[in-house]
């Protein structure tokens, strides 16, 4: 077995049973559970009371948030953007104030000084890690545009990393046109990777005269000639790399990034075809940089340590081949700890920043002394690491969907059997028979469904029968938490009989991952939390697609299928955030039912509290309609003529006439989500 599936713990482990994992309220058995005529075990009451730091504990804050997220004495959720500062912003009350200035819910926050910090730590890690082994190379960062586009955000990765020469790496042609724009005056690396065309390989030439340094990767043998040829047709010599496809895998997701299939790469062979062509071109200098990436989010530090020491032999190899190297781009990759369980678990990762930079650098040091081959500049792409902390999203809970039957009530005399036994079991549902009277329940219900559909029960009695099937159900899950084992058939009734709330969102747009690859993001509400959250519930967007929920949250045990909320009050405004969504979701968002971008605010602290910056108003209707090529003013006019033939048949008078006209334009102009 390899090493790096030895590492892989519990947490990670492929095969579960249907229905995992249990309610997050209950430790699991280390034995499987078995049926016995001893009475079930019960647990001792919790103590009365809850405090904030129950609610720290219970949604994990600590784990995945520090040091950007905490909950105050008040219950309340607090920023702290810049932790070296003494400086925290209430995220409730920034979220009030800005729907006060007229910015609705939903609501993208974006934490400049998050940025700058990650910044800071990503580069100093290197640094101390450079310095600790006594590397001879430096560390030279770029930002994958990929990640996240919005200009804004891009300003300020470029303002805060000039003072580490920080870069941009492109993938497209579009993204380097980005890179060139906003890097006007850092003098930082711009590494181009993806498909390229010769107007791609061009431009990325011509660049080379802008006192920047840009490094064209080839990532398949065509685009070796086209650079040759572009270089002559130019007269400028190009800055070359070259991406490897490494036997070396990542884990999880994204582990077919590397190996024989990757989409992107060269095979050994194929390298070897690249030197012996430029040699012959007289152009083997112009390779300086080996690049290789193994995947996203890479949660185990073992795979990263094999791909390093295979990489490493291959930059050697280069470099005795006689080309002038310099650089080696370790690629993307390093994860972020969404669920704050430090282990290898998908959403997590089991390693420290610091500990990923020492391993790059022992790794790459150890073997160039080995075999006498300077030491080269580090280069990472470590895009997801920086860009994840700095974004918040916050949506409003606007309905909720509940099973609420009132009190159990015993059938009229007469009744059929079914529901006199259902009764019957409803009453007598103890610790030691809940495995028994699920069973019972289940088979009652089934019983009744097929009776209704062949006539022997009426409507009314099948209504009772669900009811009664469900006050079972409720019954038995409240004496569930007495328990210390619990039955693994029994381990889905919470999620069964959770609430749905919903939020003023859409998945599609805002966190488009969750749908798409099941990937896991802290939510919690952000105010409320001295209080006890006693609903589980599941989220629920705008959207008319049943995939447009959330149902799938951090716990301590795995992860969990329902959320513990506050209970909702129509009256009262209930916000709920999702973090660390600063990566690749604004991107990857679609127009699902033509919910669009939403509100946007740029807050960065000042000397007396914080500033919005910027704000990026949300999408209006009539924007999502020009994408998909309708012309709103010909929309307005085609229903006032339908308006116009109503009111001339009698259908509508003049005054609905012109609250309908009203309301239609009102709603063109309008934000694509709910408002108050």
């Amino acid at each position: 077995m390899e090493a790096d599936q030895l590492a892989t713990n519990a947490r990670s482990l492929p095969h579960r049973p249907i229905g995992w994992p249990p309610p997050k309220m209950t430790p699991l058995s280390p034995e499987p559970y078995a049926l016995t005529e001893e009475p079930a075990e019960e647990v001792e009451e919790p103590a009365r009371g809850w405090t904030t730091e129950k609610s720290a504990k219970l949604y994990q804050i600590a784990g995945w948030g520090l040091p950007y997220f905490h909950i105050n004495s008040s219950g309340e959720v607090e920023v702290t953007p810049d932790p070296t500062v003494d400086q925290s912003i209430n995220l409730h009350d920034l979220c009030v104030s800005l729907k006060e200035r007229g910015l609705a819910m939903p609501l993208l926050l974006r934490f400049s000084d998050i940025l700058k910090h990650r910044i800071f730590r990503l580069n100093h890690a290197f640094a101390k890690a450079i310095a600790d082994y006594e590397y001879t190379g430096r560390y030279q960062g770029v930002f994958p545009v990929k990640v996240n586009q919005q200009s804004h955000l891009v300003e300020d990765i470029v303002e805060y990393g000039a003072a580490y020469q920080y870069g941009l790496e492109a993938g497209s042609k579009p993204e380097l046109l980005i890179a060139l724009a906003q890097m006007k005056h850092n003098k930082g690396l711009i590494v181009c990777n993806g498909y390229k065309d010769r107007a791609y390989i061009e431009t990325a030439l011509l660049a080379q005269r802008l006192d920047k340094t840009v490094i064209v990767i080839i990532e398949r043998i065509e685009e070796l000639g086209i650079a040759i040829e572009a270089s002559r047709n130019l007269g400028i010599r190009p800055m070359l790399g070259v991406r490897a496809k490494l036997t070396s895998k990542g884990i999880g997701r994204w582990a077919k990034s590397a190996g024989d299939r990757a989409k992107f790469g060269l095979s050994t062979a194929e390298i070897v075809e690249l030197v012996d062509r430029l040699r012959e071109a007289d152009m083997l200098d112009t390779l300086l940089l080996l690049h290789f990436h193994i995947g996203s989010q890479i949660s185990s530090i073992i795979p990263i340590k094999n791909a390093l020491q295979e990489a490493s032999n291959i930059y050697i190899e280069l470099a005795k081949m006689g080309a002038k190297m310099g650089y080696i781009d370790v690629g993307g990759g390093l994860a972020v700890d969404y669920d704050g369980s430090k282990t290898d678990f998908h959403a997590s990762k089991n390693y420290r920043l610091i500990e990923y930079a020492s391993d790059v650098v022992a790794s790459l040091k150890d073997a160039c002394e080995k075999a006498g081959v300077p030491q080269p500049t580090i280069v990472s792409e470590s895009g997801r690491a920086v860009a994840a902390h700095h974004s918040v999203l916050v949506f409003e809970v606007v309905g909720v969907n509940e099973i609420r039957y009132g009190e159990a009530t015993p059938p009229p005399e007469g009744s059929h059997r079914v529901l006199t036994e259902l009764y019957e079991t409803y009453k007598h549902i103890v610790p030691k028979n809940v495995q028994e009277s699920f069973h019972d329940a289940s088979q009652a219900k089934e019983e009744a469904q097929s009776l209704f559909k062949y006539g022997y029960l009426g409507l009314r009695e099948r209504a009772h029968a669900e009811r009664l099937y469900w006050h079972c159900c409720e019954k038995i899950q409240q004496t569930l938490k007495r328990l210390k084992y619990i039955p693994e058939e029994l381990y889905d009734l919470e999620k069964t009989l959770s609430a749905i709330y919903y939020c003023n969102f859409s998945v599609f747009q805002s966190a488009p991952d969750i749908w798409a690859i099941d990937q896991l993001f802290p939510v919690m509400p952000i105010h409320r939390l001295a209080e006890e959250p006693t609903v589980s519930c599941t989220l629920a967007d705008l959207t008319c697609d049943s995939d447009g929920v959330v149902d799938r949250f951090i716990d301590i045990e795995d992860e969990s299928h329902t959320l513990s909320v506050h209970e909702w009050k129509p009256n009262e405004p209930y916000y709920i955030a999702m973090f660390l969504n600063g990566a690749y979701q604004e991107i990857l968002g679609d127009l699902h039912n033509l919910f669009g971008d939403t509100n946007a605010a740029h807050v960065r602290l000042t000397a007396d509290g914080y500033e919005v910056t910027h704000v990026v108003k949300g999408d209006s209707v009539s924007e999502v309609l020009r994408y998909v090529q309708y012309n709103p003013d010909d929309m307005v006019e085609q229903v006032r003529r339908q308006a116009d033939r109503a009111v001339r048949s009698g259908s509508l008078n003049n005054e609905q006439m012109r609250k309908l006209m009203d309301h239609y334009e009102d709603s063109l102009r309008g934000y694509t989500y709910l408002t108050d």
